[in-house]
């Protein structure tokens, strides 16, 4: 597993919206005694506004740029990072997220994603007008399995067993 700067190891989620990572990810960090956290709520705190008034405000560029700044600035030790959907566009961060620690790819199928999400643009997904999610599948995932050093596929699975499947692969 990669470590930070003082050794202490990471552990970073990606995978589409509604994948399960921050649920995931607040379980994974109790189990193994790491702290959480979630950067969607990082960037909210530093915005001062939800994902999407983010999005509505600073347009999906925008969004983008703010989600690259602050996932590859992240300072983190000993935790297990959430991440947004939309963090594999950002090169920067990737790199950033990949240096400090171990990256997992949370992998559902399209129909699991489609069940579990509700409205998109809601939900603060960052997603082209008129983009369909299905399109937004096809374009992400290629990206989640060029980025993670785990593969884990989700489907069917309860959330302990993904919890201690992590667990031993890490």
């Amino acid at each position: 597993m990669r470590t930070s700067d003082d050794g202490k190891r990471n552990i970073v989620l990606i995978g589409m919206p509604g994948a399960g990572k921050s649920t995931v990810g607040v379980v994974l960090a109790k189990r193994l005694g790491l702290v959480f956290v979630d950067s969607d709520l990082v960037i909210q705190e530093k915005q001062g506004m939800l994902l999407h008034e983010i999005i509505a405000e600073k347009g999906l560029d925008g969004f983008l740029r703010i989600e690259e700044e602050v996932n590859a600035s992240l300072e983190a030790s000993g935790a297990v990072i959430a991440t947004g959907g939309s963090v594999i566009y950002g090169e920067k961060a990737m790199e950033h997220l990949k240096r400090i620690g171990t990256v997992v790819y949370l992998q559902l199928p399209l129909a699991a994603i489609a069940e579990r999400l509700g409205d998109l643009n809601e939900r603060g997904v960052a997603v082209q007008d008129g983009q369909s999610l299905h399109s937004l599948y096809e374009e992400r995932v290629p990206l989640y399995e060029k980025y993670a050093d785990i593969v884990l596929s989700c489907e069917n699975k309860m959330l302990r067993e993904i919890v201690v499947e992590i667990a031993e692969k890490i």
